[in-house]
């Protein structure tokens, strides 16, 4: 295609086959001077192909094992799935099992080749593969918003009424997408909903999503659940959110680590989540039944077997030589009896095992020494504008939050609206007080926690031996394995590093959490226990969240941040 300029702004179009579907996608080199809305308004002077319609697309992993290369522990083993139109698959299982692992390789496979060894087929047949990481990447944090969209292809065939579309249905401001505010410093739901829409404006037809309710509004969960269940093609994801797989999911995927993380399982049902779960318990307690039942049987049958088998044994003993017949009588006797026990050994191979489940561990939070007295005022907090981190802009003025005794709290409100911002503020001033104990666990882990540490090397911080076998004991009992004990904290999954945190505010008997979405990486099947532990914590929680189930069952008030202070707010209604 010739060079084109159009109007007097000499904006430079050149034309490159896109990598997807064929099809021809437009680039431009913007001068500084030219608003983007102009640009805009002149590109939609060119005309770009659109995709054919009615195509059937499949994706498919054929005999995939995954194994980590460091302690050559099998995440996968032999794992084959078809996927089709319409699937909307999700993957389940405890933290550090290998979800994101597998969504990762499925994506491009040298994502994982640093730690992982990879033995399979990965076959993808005109479809466009669209990757939500669980973490911006570390390239893009530097960019400013504008950048991070404009210099995909795909963003220049958006109109002004197509991008504005976009903002409404995604709860930002129009102007969004023209910002110089560098992307580290946005929200953590703020950077989700930009990979998102980025992802969406180059039209893919499979959508590979790790852990895309993170951080974002309730508002915006809505939107994300309308987005998977309208979805046609073909969607594969992760989750922690319970209620989003529950609206959403018609595809499973489970990914277990048993027998101590030493065996890898894996099951696929083509049914909702609900229905997994009822149907997952109902055969595990008929396969315990019959498994217990055999086990009765056999021990009557054994113990019948061992009476015939002495009985025997007593009477070639006792029988004289005097009686040739009858010893030969008795060795044809005592043949049988050990071709039973043999045939019965066999028949023990064969018996129904006792079903081994992977079940999340609860351990306490805080002691009875945790509990604060109804009276004591554990905040009462002011603040008379709340500002960005850079100072540039003001948030939210005329804020206030008081909390007496063992209150636990949830700030909600929308992304960007300064509620990390908010909570990092009530933090410093609770963890330099004396006459509370208080632990926090921000949004962004690493805020907290030294990735060079280990495990063990961040808990045993007076490098006392006991003190050390105390807390392998407990990594032992959340399921990490010794390796993964002694692997720097980098190498962890956010669930992981995240039970970490946990496992720190119950050593040091705090009775204060500040918990910034302290369910965000967890999996959905631990999600029911750590909302258990968080409930019957003694002490006080000031949190925040966007996790409906977490809303409802840990938190007796909740406050929406808006940008004239803290309003409380119907716990229902928001849950």
């Amino acid at each position: 295609m010739p060079n084109q300029f159009i109007g007097n702004h000499s904006l430079y179009f050149y034309a490159q086959k896109a990598t997807v579907s064929g099809t021809v996608a437009l680039k431009a080199t913007v001068p500084d001077t030219m608003a983007l809305e102009k640009i805009h308004e002149r590109f939609t002077t060119v005309s770009v192909c659109k995709k054919g319609t009615g195509t059937t697309y499949m994706l498919q992993i054929k005999n995939l094992t995954l194994t980590h290369k460091k302690d050559l522990r099998e995440i996968l083993s032999n794992f084959s799935c078809v996927f089709n139109n319409g699937d909307k698959a999700v993957i389940i299982g405890e933290e550090g099992n290998g979800k994101s692992t597998l969504l990762k390789w499925l994506y491009d496979p040298s994502l994982v080749e640093e730690y992982c060894e990879a033995e399979g087929e990965r076959l993808v047949s005109g479809e466009v593969l669209g990757y939500l990481a669980q973490e911006l990447p570390k390239e893009d944090q530097q960019k400013s918003v504008y950048e991070f969209f404009s210099e995909q292809e795909s963003f220049w065939n958006q109109t002004p009424k197509e991008l504005n579309q976009k903002a409404v249905k995604f709860h930002i401001a129009p102007d969004f997408f023209y910002r110089e505010q560098q992307m580290s410093t946005l929200s953590g739901g703020e950077k989700v909903k930009a990979q998102l829409m980025r992802i969406l404006f180059a039209e893919p037809t499979v959508l590979l999503l790790d852990e895309p309710s993170n951080d974002i509004d309730i508002e915006t969960l809505e939107t994300l659940e309308e987005l998977i269940l309208s979805w046609d093609k073909i969607v594969i994801y992760i989750s922690h959110d319970e209620t989003l797989i529950e609206r959403t999911a018609n595809k499973i995927i489970h990914i277990e680590q048993i027998r101590r993380k030493t065996k890898s399982r894996f099951c696929i049902a083509n049914t909702s989540y609900t229905e997994y779960l009822k149907n997952r318990s109902s055969q595990m307690e008929n396969q315990a039944r019959q498994a217990a039942d055999e086990r009765r049987q056999k021990q009557i049958r054994d113990e019948k077997f061992q009476r015939i088998y002495q009985s025997v044994e007593h009477a070639q003993a006792v029988i004289t030589r005097q009686n040739p017949s009858g010893g030969r009588l008795l060795k044809k006797k005592m043949h049988a009896v050990k071709s039973m026990g043999r045939r019965f050994e066999r028949e023990d191979e064969n018996m129904t095992a006792m079903p081994e489940e992977e079940t999340a561990i609860y351990f306490e939070l805080g002691t009875k020494d945790s509990q604060i007295p109804a009276g004591k005022t554990v905040l009462d907090y002011s603040l008379d504008q709340l500002t960005s981190p850079d100072g540039g802009r003001v948030l939210a003025e005329h804020i206030s939050l008081r909390i007496r005794g063992s209150e636990k709290i949830c700030i909600i409100g929308k992304n960007g609206v300064g509620k990390t911002t908010l909570l990092k503020k009530i933090a410093k001033d609770l963890m330099e007080r004396s006459d509370i104990r208080a632990e926090y666990m921000p949004q962004n882990y690493e805020d907290q926690l030294d990735l060079s540490l280990t495990p063990v090397e961040y808990l045993n911080t007076t490098g006392d031996k006991e003190e050390m076998t105390r807390i392998r004991t407990y990594l032992g009992a959340l399921k990490y394995t010794a390796d993964e004990m002694d692997h720097p904290i980098r190498e962890l999954s956010g669930g992981q590093k995240a039970k970490v945190l946990l496992l720190k505010m119950s050593l040091s008997n705090a009775n204060v959490l500040i918990l910034d979405e302290p369910t965000r990486n967890f999996s959905p099947l631990s999600g029911p226990v750590i909302r258990q532990m968080l409930a019957a914590f003694p002490g006080a929680i000031i949190s925040i969240s966007h996790d409906r189930k977490y809303i409802m069952e840990v938190c007796e008030k909740v406050y929406r941040l808006e940008t004239h202070g803290l309003v409380e707010t119907n716990l229902q209604s928001e849950g």
